[in-house]
């Protein structure tokens, strides 16, 4: 487990909250295992009935720590597949709380999420395109079938981020709150759903979408991002981020 990552269990709702405030709770290699990890101990528990994902601090993730990425970019390992392919596999209700940034794979993990509520200060981003890279968690699918190819294409491309009540607006998420109120409003929604049959939420969540295209598409988009993230291009982007410069894609692919 990562000390980043709090996880706990009430009244049948698992919360993992991530929580490296100090570094807008970015993702580590150690995070995405971690959350594997309580993620299959909500499947496996009878007592579990809903995951609430949250956060600690301002922010919901920024998304993936650069300097793994850089790493994996050498040659190194993405911890971040297994997460999403979990997420996407995971059959019980899932819950998500968003008080500020959700950028990249802290947007597109919400695809995924069944209840979303967020602070009329969330901003999210998924600016793939920025970064050399490719969408991932079936984002290239489901994104534009939630809200159209132009927007996610903008969103994608352009990095244009949404805000919380953009969110609502385009169907990303059921409510938009005052910041601190997202946490509460998602687990009254935890609370309710956790005295339901958690039989009927399983299959009702099951009849309302395929998994089976969604890890295709996974698979398909992480090939591309696999070699997109060991690319020139890619090397371009983060070495600039960390040097605090506009990227030079001139003559990279």
């Amino acid at each position: 487990m990562s000390e980043h990552v709090k996880v706990s269990v009430d009244g049948g709702v698992m919360e993992i909250l991530i929580d490296r405030p100090e570094k807008k709770n970015a993702l580590t290699n150690a995070m995405y295992d971690a959350m594997v990890d309580a993620l299959a101990s909500a499947a496996a528990r009878d007592d579990v009935r809903v995951v609430l994902i949250g956060s600690t601090g301002e922010d919901f993730t920024t998304g993936n720590d650069l300097n793994d990425f850089a790493k994996v970019a050498m040659g190194g390992e993405a911890r971040a597949w297994g997460f999403i392919q979990a997420i996407a596999k995971f059959e019980k209700p899932l819950v998500a709380a968003v008080p500020g940034l959700a950028v990249g794979v802290g947007m597109t993990m919400l695809l995924h999420c069944d209840l979303v509520y967020v602070a009329q200060e969330a901003k999210l981003s998924a600016p793939f395109a920025q970064l050399a890279l490719v969408p991932e968690a079936a984002s290239s699918m489901l994104l534009p079938a939630r809200i159209g190819h132009a927007k996610a294409f903008e969103i994608f491309t352009l990095g244009t981020p949404v805000t919380g009540e953009g969110a609502v607006v385009l169907g990303l998420a059921n409510a938009v709150t005052p910041r601190g109120d997202e946490i509460r409003a998602a687990r009254a929604a935890c609370a309710k759903l956790a005295k339901q049959s958690v039989g009927a939420l399983m299959a009702t969540k099951a009849l309302m979408r395929d998994t089976a295209p969604v890890l295709e598409r996974m698979q398909r988009e992480g090939e591309i991002f696999q070699r997109r993230l060991k690319s020139a291009a890619a090397r371009e982007a983060f070495t600039a981020f960390l040097e605090r410069r506009a990227p030079d894609f001139e003559g990279l692919d």
